[in-house]
């Protein structure tokens, strides 16, 4: 395994719409590896292939929702995710490793049941709900190319963000 370095807001390929994962073979193995190890490493809740420079249809998110033990052993693999239902609202704040500083106020969906394969190829649904789910949008939009700050109702100022973190 390999740290990866995360691509910042600015670079193209953030924008880009990723492509479709066929081969479920060693290399789709490393990239996913890589992307646990990078993702621990920046203590984040999530993180798409594009934001490591590789424009496939793979994300990373962590289980928030299970609360027992270290949440970087309850990491969801997803290749090829698809939402297929989503009920609820939920609206609060984003932030992103590949934004660092900035958080945002976005809605997004309370729970979702979404459709993904896993490192293997083998298809598997699942049901996310509050963070969870909230994690899961923000690393599909990033295959779609979409950053947080581009839905966001509104960015918070630096005033907003330190009353945050007290």
């Amino acid at each position: 395994m390999a740290l990866r370095n995360i691509l910042h807001d600015g670079d193209p390929l953030l924008l880009k719409k990723s492509r479709i994962v066929t081969d479920f073979n060693k290399r789709l193995h490393v990239l996913l590896d890589d992307m646990r190890e990078t993702l621990i490493n920046a203590a984040g809740l999530g993180l798409a292939a594009p934001q490591v420079g590789i424009l496939r249809r793979a994300v990373l998110v962590v289980d928030m929702i299970t609360e027992d033990g270290d949440p970087y052993d309850r990491i969801i693999e997803l290749v090829n995710p698809e939402i297929i239902e989503e009920t609820g609202e939920q609206c609060g704040q984003e932030g992103c490793l590949s934004i660092p500083g900035v958080y945002g106020i976005v809605r997004r969906p309370l729970e979702l049941r979404v459709k993904a394969q896993d490192r293997y190829g083998e298809t598997f649904d699942m049901w996310c709900k509050d963070i969870t789910a909230r994690a899961v949008c923000h690393e599909i939009d990033h295959l779609n190319g979409v950053l947080f700050t581009t839905i966001a109702d509104r960015i918070l100022t630096e005033e907003e963000i330190e009353r945050n973190e007290e």
